[in-house]
């Protein structure tokens, strides 16, 4: 289990060099034009080359993001260009709203998904093909059309929930949450379908399979049967589809939280991205990378667990 674990790390560990240097090449290639937006529409030539070279953006692109490497793994990202915030600062302000929206809607996904997915392929008839249709319409419409449509039905209209903005849980709890249930379920439509889906068709192929008879024949419980034995055999499509989800939870938190204007991640990566605050926008990435790592380590750890095939 230790090798497995090791063999993991060492692969999350090349997978974040991986990214952040492709997107540190991205961002850094044009760094003139970094600098004129930076001087502002009003700098002169010789203003926008000063900042230019105040920068360092004047260096070959392998030698900053080496730097820039070399103080990350220390846990400092550098200053923002554009107010000489410390990105540590603003990521620490930022990224647990992030986080907590991409948890929640990952649990409630799993739970959903494992009650719809069981539910339909045990039942079938109408609850099955209801719960195709809604699969199908879930992952057809757009997160921020989801949103909309619950912000003006729920908040504008019924007035349940706010419409935009966040209560810190520090003030008042249960504004908090109400703060969230929004964003979380114009998330929480399009992934929950497609894991409840994908836990589906996992459990059918199992349900057919020799092993399941032979334990209702037993006398097994029906409970037993498909929580036990053929949701533990279904289970590793469901988590790795669940782990590919976690992206698509990221990118459409970044889209979620402009659309409730929500001071978290997604903010950040808007707008550092406009004005080409490298050091930010390469904090915002490394952290959106190492939560996507941390989640598929656990759910390679899971299915190492649940199928010990898989350590091999």
């Amino acid at each position: 289990m230790l090798r497995f674990i090791g063999k993991r790390l060492a692969s999350a560990v090349l997978l974040m060099l991986l990214v952040t240097s492709v997107v540190y090449v991205l961002v850094s290639s044009n760094g003139m034009g970094i600098a004129r937006m930076l001087a502002g529409s009003s700098a002169t030539q010789q203003q926008v080359v000063d900042r230019y070279y105040q920068l360092g953006l004047d260096r070959p692109v392998l030698s900053q993001y080496l730097a820039w490497l070399g103080k990350a793994v220390r846990g400092d990202f550098g200053t923002s260009y554009l107010n000489g915030e410390y990105v540590t600062n603003m990521l620490s302000t930022r990224a647990p709203l992030t986080i907590t929206i991409v948890s929640v809607t990952m649990v409630l996904t799993m739970v959903i998904s494992v009650w719809l997915g069981i539910t339909a392929a045990v039942k079938g008839g109408w609850l099955d093909r209801f719960l195709q249709v809604l699969s199908v319409v879930g992952g057809a419409i757009p997160q921020f059309i989801v949103a909309i449509v619950l912000v003006f039905t729920f908040a504008v209209g019924l007035r349940i929930f706010p419409a935009t903005g966040i209560v810190p849980p520090s003030e008042d709890v249960g504004l908090w949450a109400q703060s969230l249930v929004l964003p979380v379920t114009a998330i929480l439509v399009g992934t929950a379908m497609s894991g409840a889906m994908q836990i589906r068709g996992s459990m059918l192929v199992e349900l057919r399979k020799e092993y399941v008879a032979t334990l209702r024949t037993r006398g097994i419980s029906e409970f037993s049967v498909l929580y036990k034995h053929a949701l533990r055999n279904a289970a590793a499509p469901g988590l790795i589809g669940l782990g590919i989800l976690t992206v698509a939870m990221l990118g459409g938190t970044v889209i979620i939280e402009r659309v409730f204007a929500l001071p978290g991640l997604g903010m950040l990566v808007t707008s550092t991205t406009t004005t080409g605050d490298i050091p930010a926008l390469m904090g915002c990435v490394t952290i959106t990378v190492v939560i996507v790592t941390i989640v598929n380590l656990l759910i390679d750890l899971l299915m190492g667990i649940l199928n010990p095939k898989v350590r091999l």
